[in-house]
């Protein structure tokens, strides 16, 4: 007897070391106490790094507070998230895309509010906020969760950069705000190293997950709304459109070719037709464009899983303050924007198989997410730039001391003679040329290199563009 005693008192030493390492219920590496672990480890980063960005946001206030609280509610869903998979082993796929559903409707969310609020003063915080939320969707990426959330992290740095530049000299709290942003996601690449390397991981021993509750969220996180039916297949990455072929690009870019004869076949728009200086035309409620009819493209032949059509906004060339607006215009081969001052800007967004000409001396110019859209411009004081576009020229007549072209497929930059000391910074894009003229009028194409080698001379490392064979 007294042997079986001290037997069962060493078993309680053990389980009580046991449960000291693992957590209550023990389970390995695979049970449910070493994953709870990851829970805790998740609500370490709320409470840490996100927190620190609600905080420094609500002292921002406006649009940047009402984008941190629902990225609040975006970490609160992938909680539940967590908890469920701590708790449960892997469901079939249909039950998985069920419980991805509201961290996917928060994501589009975050996207949908910079979308509709470009107008704010805050945008390049909506945007940097926009650019890299999808990273909170590592949960349905494998096996490299881990480097498509660095992935989204740099597609925030552009906007980022553009806040630090804007806010670096008044206003330190807006520095301090990027700089816990950004720590968020460095912060959740080294979570998911150490817990979740090739994936979401779940538990081993528990119930197949249901698309039930999962429990309680994050202390300083509200609970989100409960899933609704199934979204489509998740697409956090982004994608591309396609192409309308080879003819209605040789058009544009032989137009936009003729260099100042352009001009020739474009209307001029009287100031009876613009809508900042006819109060009549805004009561109407409708923009008014100089182009003509928008271009229709033939309907898309019906296919058995076509979606839903995406809603067609109506096209804009307005002036708003000093921002110029061209918006949604659709094979406009004619749009013109001449009544400019300095202190303006222009910014063309989702135009496609379009042309634009801005005369006269302008602060900047600025085309986002536009199709084989040509532009043609006098003279820029501050820069040009070129962020999310596919085939788009740009044509110098003038003067402009910087051209920055990002996340661009297909980049033409026709030079003037006046424009040859021009700075052009590329970043994440490919297939871009510079056409420099000659003596003769005849522009000379070189291409601008999209391949680099670097090596470590001793020292530091040392990066050059790379010969592109053939």
């Amino acid at each position: 007897m007294a042997e079986l005693a001290s037997l069962v008192q060493r078993l309680e030493v053990a389980v009580t070391r046991l449960e000291a390492v693992s957590g209550p219920g023990g389970g390995g590496a695979g049970g449910s106490g070493a994953v709870s672990a990851y829970v805790e480890a998740y609500d370490a980063l709320v409470s840490g790094p996100v927190g620190e960005y609600m905080s420094l946001s609500k002292k921002i206030g406006g649009d940047v507070q009402k984008h941190a609280d629902m990225m609040q509610r975006a970490f609160s869903a992938e909680r539940q998230l967590l908890l469920k998979a701590s708790t449960s082993q892997k469901p079939a796929e249909s039950v998985l895309t069920s419980l991805l559903a509201p961290v996917s409707k928060v994501i589009q969310e975050v996207q949908s509010f910079r979308e509709t609020n470009r107008s704010s003063p805050l945008f390049n915080h909506l945007s940097a906020v926009s650019e890299s939320v999808p990273a909170i969707g590592w949960v349905a990426m494998a096996p490299k969760p881990g480097p498509y959330v660095k992935e989204m992290q740099d597609a925030a740095t552009f906007y980022t950069n553009r806040v630090l530049k804007d806010y670096k000299e008044k206003d330190k709290t807006h520095v301090d705000w990027v700089r816990a942003y950004l720590s968020i996601w460095t912060e959740l690449q080294n979570y998911i190293k150490q817990h979740h390397t090739t994936g979401l991981t779940w538990s081993k021993t528990g119930p197949v997950a249901s698309a039930g509750p999962a429990g309680p969220a994050a202390p300083g996180c509200p609970a989100p709304p409960p899933p609704g039916p199934p979204p489509p297949p998740m697409d956090f990455g982004g994608s591309s459109g396609g192409d309308s072929g080879p003819d209605t690009r040789n058009a544009l870019f032989a137009s936009i070719n003729k260099g100042s004869a352009i001009t020739k076949g474009l209307k001029h728009v009287s100031d009876d037709q613009k809508t900042h200086k006819n109060p009549n035309l805004r009561a109407q409620g409708g923009p008014i464009h100089s182009s003509p009819k928008p271009f229709t493209p033939p309907a898309p032949r019906p296919t058995a899983a076509a979606p839903a059509p995406a809603r067609k906004l109506p096209p804009v060339l307005e002036l708003d303050g000093k921002k110029w607006k061209v918006e949604n215009q659709e094979g406009a081969q004619g749009l013109v924007i001449d009544d400019t001052e300095l202190k303006q800007v222009v910014y063309a967004f989702k135009c496609n198989n379009s042309t634009l000409q801005v005369k006269g001396k302008i602060n900047s110019i600025t085309i986002d997410n536009c199709k084989k859209l040509g532009l043609v411009f006098d003279d820029v004081v501050g820069i040009v730039e070129v962020i999310n576009c596919r085939d788009v020229k740009v044509q110098v007549m003038g003067k402009v001391p910087t051209i920055s072209i990002n996340k661009t497929d297909g980049c033409h930059v026709y030079l003037s003679k006046d424009s040859l000391s021009c700075e052009i910074v590329s970043a994440k894009s490919s297939e871009m040329n510079v056409l420099v003229p000659g003596s003769d009028g005849e522009f000379t194409e070189i291409p601008i290199p999209e391949q680099f080698k670097t090596v470590w001379d001793g020292s530091k490392l040392v990066t050059t563009a790379t010969e592109i064979a053939g």
